[in-house]
């Protein structure tokens, strides 16, 4: 009778430990694959999420975490813009400016799960160990520079359809050439393509921290092994 107590006992607790699936891992227990298999579908949940939830009419507009502001050069004009009559005029270059973003984000999702692709087992291991937004870093370091030139034309033919926008270009254009601006300011286009690659890498961060806080609440069996192993 008491050796077919320890039995269960036993037995319960090892079934006990299967169901949470990170009971004995730690991250010295995973293998080469199944880190790069989790951290791939780490990055390929944020990316996909991140594109559903942007890309898309009012994504940005609605979203006040990531909703695109009028320049701070512009901002600190308003009150004197607004009194010579500028105001509706400003009003739409917003809905504009966040009208491209989405647009823009819409076309991101080949280019983050190509980032995916190049993925090495030592990304995926850095990835593991980097912290709750190692992810997005992974992202940011191998996205930025391609999606931004992605992004450029497109925020530029909707931007352009505001008047004040080839206003606001060519008198920032001047102020940034004499260090009044930055050149993020300079124009509009660049201005709305940073805004929507840091819209694009927020909501991906939020995604992550997500799926390290509750791994096996994802619903995925890898994301929970790989991701419960470091908890």
């Amino acid at each position: 009778m008491f050796i077919s107590s320890i039995y269960k006992t036993a037995v319960a607790g090892s079934l006990m430990c299967v169901a949470s699936l990170a009971c004995a891992l730690s991250l010295a227990d995973l293998s080469n694959k199944d880190a790069s298999s989790g951290v791939k579908a780490a990055l390929e949940k944020g990316a996909t999420i991140a594109v559903a939830k942007l890309g898309v009419e009012n994504g940005f507009l609605n979203n006040e975490k990531v909703k695109i502001g009028l320049p701070s050069a512009v901002e600190k004009a308003m009150p004197l813009l607004r009194m010579t009559g500028q105001g509706k005029k400003l009003d739409e270059l917003q809905v504009s400016m966040n009208h491209a973003a989405e647009s823009a984000v819409a076309l991101a999702k080949p280019l983050l799960l190509d980032a995916v692709k190049s993925m090495s087992v030592t990304d995926a291991k850095n990835i593991l160990t980097g912290g709750e937004t190692s992810v997005t870093d992974f992202f940011r370091q191998k996205t930025a520079t391609p999606l931004s030139a992605k992004f450029l034309p497109v925020v530029k033919k909707i931007t352009d359809g505001n008047g004040l926008s080839a206003q606001y270009n060519a008198v920032m254009g001047k102020a940034s050439a004499s260090g009044l601006v930055s050149k993020e300011e300079a124009s509009v286009e660049t201005y709305v393509t940073q805004r929507a690659l840091d819209g694009l890498y927020t909501i991906i961060a939020d995604e992550e921290k997500a799926i390290r806080a509750d791994p096996v609440g994802t619903g995925s069996a890898i994301l929970g092994k790989v991701f419960g192993a470091i908890k």
